[in-house]
């Protein structure tokens, strides 16, 4: 039998948990990954692209357990009543190809991009950061926010997003948390004299969602919208200025920031600094740039959270997934067992 861990007690968990707790577990766990990151099977995501969206497939896998995610990307989707983003996703035992777990990966995506954000931030940003610009206020930004207060203690905020309606959603939602949110009327203002800064927009255009000059120096930026080809967020000067860390650059030159500059421009793997192999930030004056575009890692370790969280819980739920005759070569006769239609 498999595991199935749906929408419901999924976010049984998470509150059981507490929010920031699990994107703070999580983070531990993508780091502990991203730590033997030479021992995962990656690929870059395999991509079905559509003029109003993409739908990926996103597999990774260690010398035992094997992981997938279904991830959509759908800018318009909101104004239809749908959901932007939406996933699912699978652990499977290698040594036998069976699969252990089937999950809801909707609200899993935001706790994994949220704790990789705050993994990196607290990589690469000043130790002394203690403000936060959010550049978009959709389904992603409470996630973000609390993942920077979880790496960097960050409880002030501000926060420009074109619908102000996302915008009030925001403070509504984060305000009772403890954070002190201040609403800008542009992202020059929301940026300025904010020592993280993150964007995420989920426009599929070369976007420039603020301004090169609108970033001091000693800024993080952390570049989270929703990535694929021909989508972009920042200025190029501002990307050619900072000190660009990725994820897996096979698959960030393809659809991150990065994209609009050549193909041998010099990136940093995230993975590298953890490990020690490469510097991350080097001066309190140096601008960095997490150029992140979502990794299969990254899913593994949540999809991997999961799992060990519910154990022994009234969450989640047996499912007959795949089929188990008694004798493994005689799969008709589970067909034998079961009436037929006349």
């Amino acid at each position: 039998m498999t595991t199935f861990v749906g929408v419901a007690d999924t976010a049984a968990v998470l509150g059981a948990t507490g929010v920031e707790r699990a994107i703070g577990q999580v983070a531990e766990r993508v780091h502990a990954d991203f730590l033997r990151w030479e021992q995962f099977d990656k690929t870059p995501r395999v991509a079905s692209h559509s003029p109003v969206g993409v739908i990926e497939l996103m597999p990774a896998a260690d010398r035992e357990t094997y992981a997938f995610k279904y991830v959509n990307g759908h800018p318009t989707n909101p104004e239809r009543g749908f959901q932007t983003v939406t996933a699912f996703g699978a652990l499977a035992d290698v040594d036998t190809g069976y699969p252990l777990l089937l999950a809801e990966m909707t609200l899993l995506t935001a706790i994994r991009t949220a704790a990789t954000s705050a993994v990196a931030a607290r990589a690469l940003a000043r130790p002394d950061a203690t403000r936060l610009a959010l550049v978009g206020a959709g389904s992603q930004a409470e996630f973000q926010a609390l993942g920077m207060r979880w790496a960097l203690g960050i409880t002030e905020l501000s926060v420009y997003d074109p619908d102000p309606a996302a915008t009030a959603k925001l403070v509504a939602n984060l305000e009772p948390l403890g954070f002190t949110v201040h609403v800008a009327g542009s992202s020059r203002e929301a940026v300025t004299g904010a020592d993280v800064v993150t964007t995420c927009t989920a426009d599929k255009s070369r976007a420039t969602v603020l301004d090169a000059d609108a970033v001091a120096p000693g800024t993080h930026l952390n570049a989270i919208g929703g990535d694929c080809p021909g989508k972009t967020e920042l200025p190029r000067p501002l990307v050619e200025a900072a000190t660009v860390f990725v994820e897996y650059p096979p698959q960030t030159r393809v659809e991150g920031e990065i994209q609009v500059l050549p193909a041998d421009s010099p990136v940093t793997e995230l993975w590298q600094v953890l490990a020690g192999t490469r510097p991350g930030r080097t001066s309190a004056e140096q601008v960095t740039l997490f150029d992140s575009v979502g990794f299969a890692v990254e899913d593994f370790s949540v999809l991997c959270w999961l799992r060990d969280a519910v154990r022994g819980t009234p969450w989640g739920q047996e499912l007959d997934l795949v089929a188990d005759p008694a004798d493994p070569k005689d799969l008709f006769a589970l067909l034998q067992r079961t009436p037929q239609r006349v």
